[in-house]
């Protein structure tokens, strides 16, 4: 057993499952639509209480609603959304909704199911075989499509073609077994998504329609009728940001729904979003996790950024990564086990991620000066949550009594410590970040170094980021 986009893959199917078109009617096994199969096993997650969305996070009481009355209503559906909300992976997790196992005829090309053949191949066969139709079984894993709308993106690539092989081989070119079929016909009784649809030119579109529609494709003027049985989802940009084209009118009426999604509403949702998707090669703990979330928010609502574009759930992980990497570079220069990181790997993140946004026009030179204001305004809100109602007079008068602490890249957390007397502001400094005194020193050294850069930002100290490689010194 495998996951895959949170849809468990299994390997063989049950050896107890029917093996003929014969032994699945006498189990009395009955066709039924994709949109049905769909719409029932939803309703059974909602009665019993179980997660339909594995891995989603933040959508429970504004996406997800509207996307299973869409599914239940039968419809095809449009996300449309900003970059990274998440639509891809919401899509990919209705797989999770099919059947886990279904009867396909043993070598069709389309999947079509043993009692219900629908090219002419398939049921020539059915009909020389009868009760003896081989039977395969196709994993619900298998039965999602995905494919990314490029400029390239021909007709034959999403409906067929006619291959010019099988007329080499003797048939005619009148022959419907001469079509090799494209993508959406071979998603038969499954789900196609169609990634960034608005890229697709214009007459790339159109050869959708009658799949749409009449749920049939048309090949180079071939007579052909398909009862095709998918359910299409498509994912977008909003028509006012990209530049790239557009869903024509026709092919968006034939969508029964279309889904807005959007970016974490709350703090605490963005952080289990990097939780979730953030490669941590180090220990970043929740308070910085909070910082990075907070200064996504605060690029969201900066008036610098270009808000059309948008600023990706990526750039959160990314920036959480980026973080913990400074962390683990620490540990390998000096020494320091675990890898821990503390405010001062913050620092690395608007320079390596800065190309990952794009700016307002005038805004440029400037980008490093935003970004960096934004972080530093998410560190000090993180660390007012954290540090209300605690007085923390006494650190500043250590420091300002000499006690100087110097923090870097080459700074372990054993002596940003020692730096310190013993106070008894530390250890509830400490206590509110959910350090135990127990705990390694690169942990507690990440509690204190908050209280000072707050204490900086909060201009209570000052702090000399010219020491000696690379180092930051707090002082009075």
């Amino acid at each position: 057993m495998r996951s895959v986009s949170g849809v468990t893959v299994a390997n063989t199917p049950p050896a107890a499952l029917p093996r003929t078109a014969g032994e699945l009617r006498e189990q009395g096994h009955a066709p039924k639509g994709v949109k049905t199969e769909i719409r029932e096993n939803l309703l059974a997650a909602l009665r019993a209480g179980r997660d339909p969305w594995p891995g989603i996070l933040g959508f429970d009481k504004t996406v997800l609603p509207q996307l299973e009355r869409a599914l239940l209503a039968g419809h095809d559906v449009v996300l449309l959304g900003e970059r990274g909300q998440g639509k891809t992976r919401l899509a990919r997790t209705l797989a999770g909704l099919l059947d886990e196992w279904t009867p396909v005829i043993e070598g069709s090309e389309l999947g079509e199911h043993p009692l219900e053949p629908i090219t002419p191949r398939s049921i020539r066969l059915a009909a020389e075989l009868g009760d003896d139709l081989p039977v395969a079984w196709r994993h619900r894993s298998e039965r999602y499509t995905e494919k990314l709308a490029t400029p390239d993106t021909s007709v034959g690539d999403l409906v067929g073609d006619v291959d010019p092989v099988k007329v080499a081989e003797g048939r005619t070119l009148g022959d419907p077994e001469t079509i090799h079929f494209g993508l959406v016909p071979r998603a038969h009784r499954g789900v196609v998504t169609i990634n960034e649809l608005p890229d697709l030119a214009e007459r790339i579109q159109v050869a959708l329609l009658n799949v749409m529609e009449e749920r049939d494709i048309q090949v180079r003027g071939y007579t052909l009728r398909l009862p095709l049985d998918v359910l299409v989802v498509a994912t977008a940009n909003p028509e006012d940001y990209t530049n790239r084209g557009r869903i024509i009118t026709p092919l968006k009426d034939r969508f029964g729904a279309e889904v807005r999604t959007h970016y974490p509403t709350t703090v605490a949702a963005e952080v289990e979003v990097i939780r979730q998707e953030a490669d941590l090669v180090a220990e970043v703990g929740e308070p910085l996790l909070e910082a990075l979330a907070r200064f996504v928010r605060n690029l969201r609502d900066s008036s610098a950024v270009d808000q059309r574009s948008g600023v990706s759930a990526r750039f959160a992980v990314a920036a959480a990564e980026t973080v913990a990497a400074a962390a683990l570079r620490r540990s390998a220069l000096i020494g320091e086990d675990p890898a821990v990181a503390r405010p001062i790997d913050l620092e690395a993140v608007p320079a390596v991620l800065r190309g990952k946004l794009e700016f307002e026009s005038g805004e440029e030179g400037r980008e490093q000066e935003h970004l960096t204001h934004l972080l530093r305004r998410a560190v000090s809100e993180t660390a007012r949550d954290r540090f209300a109602g605690l007085d923390l007079r006494p650190l500043v008068d250590a420091v300002v009594d000499g006690n100087l602490v110097a923090t870097g890249e080459r700074v372990p957390g054993s002596e940003v410590l020692s730096a310190l007397p013993e106070l008894p502001v530390l250890h509830e400094v400490a206590a509110r970040l959910g350090v135990e005194p127990t705990d390694p020193p690169g942990r507690i050294a990440m509690a204190v170094e908050l209280a000072l850069e707050y204490l900086y930002l909060g201009r209570k100290l000052a702090k000399d980021s010219e020491g000696a490689g690379g180092a930051a010194v707090y002082g009075p």
